[in-house]
């Protein structure tokens, strides 16, 4: 829970402030859930700002999302080095404490922006944005966002970029998308990590962990890869390379893309559903 991004809403409180509930309105007599969506409201108007700068730049920009140890920076890691030398890469890291990732990006030759929220398990866009203004967009054609680990919250956020890739560790088990369904729900691609460990791994089935994904209605692709032993890695950077084609076609028909949004989340934003929006 948090107080920042309204997870600390849940069924068993949300009584208090809807429909009229104890908690409904503040002592100014404003609905506490307008504050909310209001928040929420911006957050999206600040991503769509975010996503005009990409656009006009012609990066796109990844979420990547998934529990802490799931491998998100040791995948960035081998994907900057399989195409630094194709790619033009950029990197905006989340935690809530320390430098570490930032630094672990930057020993491989590419910029990298930390963010670090203090107590807030999630980026918005307005963290995003702030960093983005440390980045020259005109050097960037991939700019990767390493969302905080937490297999929630970071998927009702819009953070002003094209896709959601969620990780999920063949270490953490099969069943995380049946549990966490908000998450894996928003992915436009999931990546089974550490997939070197399935020899000794006699409790991790990948074709149920790709059922579990398809009975929340998501036709997102599934690949497995290892980024420390270099296993799978041709099928995700040649989605990369895929995607980066999309984007740059999108721009010419003058075209942008918002991410998939969890359901729950997207009905306390204001935002219209549709993801394919035509530029003026």
């Amino acid at each position: 829970m948090c107080d920042t991004c309204g997870c600390n809403i849940t069924p068993g409180n949300q009584h208090l402030v809807q429909n009229d509930g104890a908690l409904a309105r503040t002592t100014d007599g404003r609905s506490a859930l307008t504050v909310l969506r209001g928040l929420l409201s911006e957050n999206d108007r600040q991503a769509a700002h975010n996503r005009g700068h990409f656009d006009r730049h012609g990066v796109l920009a990844i979420n990547l999302m998934s529990s802490p140890g799931s491998g998100k920076t040791a995948l960035l890691e081998a994907t900057i080095a399989a195409l630094g030398h194709e790619l033009r890469i950029a990197v905006i890291e989340g935690d809530l404490e320390t430098e570490n990732d930032a630094e672990r990006i930057r020993a491989q030759g590419v910029p990298a922006v930390q963010i670090t929220t203090g107590t807030a398990c999630h980026l918005d866009a307005h963290m995003v944005h702030a960093a983005v203004h440390q980045l020259d967009l005109d050097a960037i054609d991939v700019l990767f966002i390493e969302n905080v680990g937490n297999l929630v919250c970071p998927a009702s956020f819009d953070l002003g970029h094209h896709r959601n890739v969620t990780l999920l560790s063949v270490t953490e088990g099969d069943d995380k998308p049946a549990k966490y369904p908000v998450m894996f729900r928003a992915a436009d691609l999931m990546l089974l990590t550490k997939a070197d460990l399935l020899a000794v791994l006699d409790d991790f089935e990948p074709a149920r962990a790709e059922r579990h994904l398809r009975n929340l209605a998501n036709p997102a692709p599934v690949l497995q890869l290892s980024a420390r032993r270099g296993q799978g890695l041709d099928a995700w950077l040649d989605w990369l390379r895929a995607e980066l084609v999309a984007q740059r076609e999108r721009i010419e028909r003058h075209e942008t893309l918002r991410p998939a949004m969890q359901p729950e989340g997207q009905a306390r934003h204001a935002a219209a559903p549709h993801r394919f929006v035509r530029l003026p």
